[in-house]
């Protein structure tokens, strides 16, 4: 059975331009290759500069039995931020993932 995932891609202090915001969208519903069982994801760009000139993505990622994954980073490009932040959720889901088949074993 393949689940519909609800993927919402916001900014906080600002507005991200359409493509930006489409190309997130598409890059986060690849984390369902890893863990199809995601019921939704949420994506929130923080555009607020830091004194380092960084801005923060944060990637909420839901799965049944009220699972839940979070990463966040910062950098000065969103794309490279969202990376770093899909790839700790990434770990998360395999972590996840061992344990399941750890527990049925």
């Amino acid at each position: 059975m393949r689940f519909t995932v609800q993927v919402t891609v916001s900014a906080r202090h600002g507005h991200l331009n359409d493509e930006t915001q489409k190309e997130l969208q598409e890059k986060a519903e690849k984390l369902l290759h890893y863990f199809d069982r995601l019921t939704s994801i949420v994506v929130t760009v923080d555009l607020h500069r830091d004194r380092d000139h960084k801005l923060g993505v944060e990637i909420l990622a839901h799965a049944e039995h009220k699972h839940e994954f979070v990463a966040h980073d910062r950098d000065a490009e969103i794309e490279q931020a969202f990376h770093m932040a899909t790839d700790k959720i990434k770990q998360q889901i395999k972590h996840y993932k061992e344990k399941l088949q750890d527990h049925r074993h």
